[in-house]
């Protein structure tokens, strides 16, 4: 951190009246992010400092419109309590360590219950209306995403893989039957939701991470916490939590699950991308040993018969995530 930007810190947090706060670094994400724990605020408050700088991290605007709205609708996204967003700095509602993820590490036959009330609350999200101003991508912009897998995780594919991928991804996107969109938060899994027992119905869920939020189909969040990057869930509450969150929004199962699957490939196959892209790039290896659950992922949608073009196409030009492969991701440096 440049000199810099701890003067902005320290006159952010002098202005905001937490000055004389101890301040302990939180785990961060793959963003350029900084979080910090603050303790021993106005009154004894804790409060979590957001350092994000704008040139690498330019969705704070987002984070904060964003968070506001869910709030209003009675989620628990952090309230925003300072902001400086022209220099990427807030200082937000502190809503514990309780995360899903580090729940089931030491108490795993919680999984099922805890993600009934993710669905439930996907549920009630996806009967509001979304905040003006989000995205809404086509097939052709969803399928142009995947190109950081050609480019990042295997780059030295022929171009000419990477067109036909985009092209067979999209004509598969097509196939998706119309539906209402609804405000997909993205990143919706188990490091980015924080359990609140003491809160009530769909407030007992606490919400990170949804500055890139995009209007897109049901699916797409239900995807990303049910085919998680970074743990296993149990097949048993995969299917629970789907047929949750069916019968509390009475969509057609049959066209959910052709969604689901092909959703699933787009996430994971850009996922692959970005997780190779920050161990190259970036200089962060941790990301390499998620690569093959995700690979598990995509094997297993790309199974789906509306996929079967762009599963020829990968099978030709992506290797699998094997030792040789993942060793020699962990020794390149772009």
């Amino acid at each position: 951190m440049t000199d810099r930007r701890v003067a902005e810190i320290a006159a952010f947090l002098e202005g905001a009246g937490w000055a004389g706060a101890l301040r302990a670094p939180l785990a961060g994400d793959a963003s350029a992010r900084r979080y910090e724990r603050l303790t021993g605020g106005p009154g004894g408050a804790r409060a979590v400092l957001m350092d994000a700088p704008p040139a690498r991290c330019p969705t704070t605007p987002a984070f904060v419109r964003i968070a506001r709205h869910l709030r209003a609708l009675g989620f628990s996204a952090p309230e925003v309590f300072e902001a400086d967003i022209p220099r990427g700095l807030l200082l937000l509602e502190d809503l514990g360590d309780s995360l899903f993820a580090r729940i089931l590490r030491t108490d795993p036959a919680r999984e099922a219950p805890l993600y009934a009330a993710a669905a439930d609350l996907l549920a009630a999200l996806h009967e509001t209306t979304p905040p003006a101003g989000l995205a809404r991508p086509d097939p052709r912009e969803l399928s142009a995403m995947v190109g950081v897998t050609f480019d990042w995780y295997f780059p030295t594919s022929d171009p000419a893989g990477k067109q036909a991928a985009t092209e067979a991804l999209g004509a598969a996107l097509e196939t998706i039957a119309p539906c209402r969109p609804v405000m997909a938060l993205r990143d919706f899994h188990a490091e980015n939701l924080l359990w609140l027992p003491e809160r009530r119905g769909i407030a007992r869920i606490g919400l990170l991470d949804f500055q890139d939020a995009f209007l897109g189909h049901p699916a797409y969040d239900l995807v990303s916490l049910t085919r998680d990057a970074r743990r296993d869930v149990s097949p048993e509450t995969a299917r629970g939590t789907t047929a949750r969150y069916l019968a509390a929004t009475g969509l057609d199962a049959e066209a959910f699950a052709h969604a689901a699957a092909i959703l699933a490939v787009q996430r994971n196959l850009r996922i692959l991308g970005v997780f190779a892209r920050l161990a190259r790039r970036d200089g962060k290896p941790g990301y390499i040993r998620l690569i093959p659950r995700v690979w598990r992922h995509l094997t297993a949608d790309l199974a789906h018969p509306a996929l079967r073009e762009l599963r020829e196409i990968l099978a030709r030009d992506l290797p699998a995530p094997d030792e040789t492969f993942l060793q020699g991701l962990r020794k390149a440096r772009a």
